[in-house]
């Protein structure tokens, strides 16, 4: 990672109606995420979204609701602790 990247943890996984997965990943803080849609199709056929990825920091958003923060950082935490960031979950 580089002084401009950030170690984001996935904190939430949907699927809805159209078979697109839409992932979540968040700072370890919660206080700033990225979410990326992908197709289930494609996440079956081999890329499985990993437990954590690294992201620029110009292409995270703040998390402004200060539960959704809290929930995010839980969940970066809690993922963190079972899964190496590398792993597919």
């Amino acid at each position: 990672m580089s002084d401009s990247t950030v170690r984001c943890w996935l904190v939430e996984r949907t699927v809805d109606d159209r078979n697109l997965v839409t992932l979540v990943y968040a700072t370890p803080d919660g206080s700033r995420y990225q979410r990326r849609e992908r197709n289930a199709n494609a996440l079956r056929a081999g890329s499985a979204p990993t437990a954590a990825v690294p992201i620029d920091t110009g292409d995270l958003q703040p998390v402004d609701d200060p539960e959704t923060r809290e929930r995010y950082a839980a969940e970066a935490d809690r993922t963190a602790e079972r899964y190496e960031p590398d792993e597919a979950i």
